[in-house]
């Protein structure tokens, strides 16, 4: 049984070893893999379609790739390096290879542009944009809105004020931006080739929280009562830094 377990384990690292996998124009294509290392003898993403290639993937080898016009390639995110190495590459005008880290949210803190070294022996390209670029970071938190206070009363007294808005919270610094190390044959044109490295943008500020309204007069048969004052609004946080820019290194051979 443990020998056919080990077969098994064995088969899906290798399932994709001397293959062939074809993205059709306009579709959206994941590759359908939980290995690190994929050996590809040909693929071809064709016009404006997407192949997306899971965070477990960190290494992809391929004799031919074949990007048509806007076509995209889609890295996730991951702490792990992803290395492409590429045989023959024919890449059209508006293709890009995106490892863009993915933005904070509440839950989650955002992600860096993931590091990824791409190797292309023999390329013939019209235009390829590597974008590496830091996730947005995590917006911060609304203050709440303050209470409203209790209106007057003919038996009970007087009216009490509005409570206070919170304040919002601070929105957290940008992802950085990664690291693109990338392999070109001395004849390929440095303006045919893009890389955007920025840091992601700083998240949202949390909003103020608004003001609770004071508590409303009262006309009573032997006197009134005056109404109380409003609460003061919260102040609204502040937006979060840019992430610091990746980095990028050219290695002409």
């Amino acid at each position: 049984m443990r020998k056919l377990a080990y077969a098994l384990c064995f088969c899906a690292a290798t399932a994709m070893a001397n293959s062939q996998v074809s993205v059709a124009s306009n579709t959206l294509m994941r590759l359908p893999t939980s290995a690190s290392v994929l050996h590809l003898d040909r693929l071809e993403v064709a016009d404006q379609a997407t192949l997306l290639i899971p965070p477990s993937v960190t290494e992809l080898h391929i004799g031919q790739l074949l990007m048509g016009r806007d076509a995209r390639i889609g890295v996730a995110p991951s702490d792990q390096p992803l290395r492409i190495e590429v045989l023959d590459a024919d890449v059209a005008d508006g293709a890009w290879i995106s490892a863009k880290g993915a933005a904070g949210t509440y839950n989650h803190p955002a992600t860096p542009g993931r590091e990824i070294r791409v190797k292309m022996h023999k390329l013939t390209v019209e235009s390829l944009t590597l974008d590496v670029r830091g996730g947005r970071g995590r917006p911060g938190y609304a203050g709440l809105d303050g209470a409203h206070g209790q209106p007057g009363g003919c038996t009970w007294g007087s009216a009490s004020a509005g409570y206070d808005g919170q304040d919002g919270s601070d929105g957290h610094p940008g992802a950085p931006g990664g690291k693109v190390i990338l392999e070109v044959p001395n004849e390929v044109a440095q303006e045919k080739l893009q890389v955007l490295l920025d840091g992601g943008a700083g998240g949202e500020a949390g909003s103020a929280g608004k003001a609770g309204r004071g508590g409303a007069a009262k006309d009573c048969w032997l006197y009134g009562v005056k109404g109380a004052p409003d609460g003061s609004p919260g102040k609204p946080g502040r937006p979060g830094s840019a992430g610091p820019d990746g980095d990028l290194q050219v290695l002409r051979f």
